[in-house]
């Protein structure tokens, strides 16, 4: 098992807000990000917790079909992304009769756990 990885689509958050929160994680143990998630005040921290939740317990699924042993400390966050996803269009009304476009983005989740090489 070399890594794993979770995806999560259309989260309902714009990217510029989960990016603040998944930068801070990028490159860190799998055990110090998930404690920092746990305590961060922002609401992406949650929806990006559950994906490096399911990330771990990919990799863990992986090893155990491979037959392998796993050390869930010994991963780290490898690769951690944000992408835009698709915007939802909608329309508030504006003065003189006019409506005025808002778009709610959305945002794709990429996060790629793997075990640090023992040296």
């Amino acid at each position: 098992m070399s890594q794993a990885r979770a995806v999560q689509r259309t989260a309902r958050q714009s990217p510029y807000k989960m990016r603040l929160v998944i930068d801070q994680i990028r490159g860190m143990g799998v055990n110090e990000a998930l404690a920092l998630l746990t305590f961060s005040k922002k609401l992406a921290a949650k929806q990006i917790e559950k994906v490096l939740k399911s990330a771990v317990a990919n990799a863990e699924q992986a090893a155990r079909a491979a037959n392998e042993g796993l050390d869930v400390d010994a991963l780290y966050v490898k690769h951690a992304v944000i992408n835009e996803g698709p915007k939802l269009k909608r329309f508030m009304p504006a003065a003189m009769g006019r409506a005025t476009p808002i778009k709610k983005r959305t945002s794709h989740v990429e996060i790629v756990v793997a075990a640090k090489e023992g040296r």
